[in-house]
């Protein structure tokens, strides 16, 4: 095997690690949550969770990737000696996969929403944007072409590597996603009425904080920064030993709830200049939004059509800036233990997503015997993944961290063996412990019970 690569800049480690946590639960999965909880409340609890619970699971896989220095399951399994705990690793690959299949059903709809966009096919009433959803969606050709494109588009990145790919790439596309959303953001902020939704996002109603939304900031926080699902802690693995772990994640937790906020200020204001509830939940985005923008910038329909276009254009971008992370996983992992070129690593992961996720849209209605127990085969790949394997191994990547890898193997990773010695880093790597050993597994732990309804 030849020497490992690594990003080539501090820029290029931020750029690209963030661009793995910022996609569709930022910019669709966020607005909505927001939405039916109370807006500036959730926001608050959610700010909240990334600090006590997102930075330090970022932190922990962060430690095992740069340690490691592998794949994530081979990384696990190094800092685990081959024990049991290394099913950890495999378990994050698993993930990582299967949610490449879906994800990238998700992420082809957006371009779908683009073409349509374009050719002027997005204009009609609530209920021909609900019936054109409705119809794509259960399609059985555009669709799966869609998402052969994106992870096509997924396979040309990650081919040519971890400087001149991902990091190239995420060079480019994170700058030009942040420019699109303060467009769409100062054009939405810009609307009679949009006052109101600023008011929604930004002015607390303590009437609303309820458990539920506490428990819902709380498991939007993990989802929205891409924890359990191996892309940290590959995309650690390619970090130097001079990068520091602590300031990436604080920086990198800082620009996704940026954006996550940026979203709302883009899509509130603009759903309230128009009469539009903000708690129109998962249908926000395909269905709500593209007649909220057509209403909204009635009175100059150029506009309209151009924020249009230009929002589905930041939606796919941030896709497909996730979707590859979540690609690059299974692709190290191909590369490292079949022992193969990255190309044909990519190549393999390519083709079997694209399979997982051919059979993911089929199963939303275009054939049918892909619905088992009433969910649909898309469905219970969201659901597994989603309910089941991030909290798992989130919950067991704390415990491994906390309990079990000897602490000064944690503390010469947190500190850069010793090079980062002031009162300050002495002071952050206990609370840090604190946090992974007791507060993260115990939050992670209550947030798996409740969506059960065992708590």
């Amino acid at each position: 095997m030849s020497e490992r690569a690594n990003f080539g800049s501090k820029l290029g480690v931020i750029l690209a690690t963030a661009g793995s946590a910022v996609g569709l639960g930022n910019v669709w999965r966020f607005p909505y949550m927001a939405g039916e909880n109370g807006g500036a409340v959730f926001i608050i609890i959610y700010i909240v969770c990334v600090l006590l619970l997102g930075i330090p699971c970022m932190i922990s896989e962060f430690i095992v990737g740069r340690h490691g220095a592998a794949n994530t399951a081979r990384a696990y399994r190094r800092m685990s000696g081959d024990g049991v705990w290394s099913l950890i690793g495999y378990m994050g690959v698993l993930t990582g996969f299967l949610i490449t299949g879906y994800y990238a059903v998700v992420s082809g709809w957006c371009l779908q929403y683009i073409w349509a966009s374009l050719i002027g096919h997005l204009q009609g009433d609530p209920e021909y944007f609900r019936q054109y959803f409705a119809e794509l969606s259960t399609d059985p050709v555009k669709p799966v072409l869609w998402t052969v494109v994106i992870l096509g588009l997924a396979y040309l990145i990650i081919e040519h590597g971890v400087r001149s790919g991902i990091e190239r790439a995420s060079k480019l596309m994170m700058p030009t996603l942040l420019f699109l959303l303060f467009v769409i953001v100062a054009a939405s902020c810009m609307l009679p009425g949009a006052e109101r939704g600023i008011e929604f996002l930004f002015k607390p109603d303590m009437s609303k904080l309820t458990s539920d939304v506490f428990l819902g900031a709380l498991g939007q926080s993990f989802y929205s920064l891409s924890i359990a699902m191996g892309c940290l802690c590959t995309y650690a693995s390619y970090f130097s030993r001079q990068t520091n772990l602590t300031t990436s994640a604080v920086q990198i937790g800082i620009i996704d709830s940026l954006v996550a906020i940026l979203a709302g200020l883009m899509i509130f204001p603009a759903a309230f200049s128009v009469g539009v509830s903000p708690d129109s939940g998962p249908s926000l985005i395909f269905i709500t939004l593209p007649n909220v923008f057509q209403q909204a910038f009635s009175g100059v329909p150029v506009v309209g059509y151009v924020i249009s276009l230009l929002f589905f254009i930041l939606l796919s971008l941030a896709a497909l800036t996730s979707l590859m992370s979540l690609h690059e996983v299974s692709t190290a992992f191909c590369q490292e233990e079949l022992n193969v070129s990255r190309r044909r690593a990519a190549l393999i992961v390519t083709v079997a997503t694209c399979v997982v996720g051919a059979f993911c849209s089929l199963s939303l209605g275009a054939v049918g015997g892909l619905t088992f127990f009433g969910k649909s085969l898309f469905d219970w790949f969201d659901f597994v993944t989603g309910q089941i394997f991030l909290p798992v191994v989130g919950f067991l990547t704390c415990i491994f961290i906390g309990w079990f890898v000897p602490h000064k193997v944690v503390r010469d990773e947190f500190t850069n063996w010793g090079t980062l010695r002031s009162l300050w880093y002495t002071r952050c790597f206990h609370c840090y412990l604190f946090l992974v050993k007791y507060v993260c597994p115990l939050a992670i732990l209550f947030i798996f019970l409740h969506q059960f309804g065992a708590v």
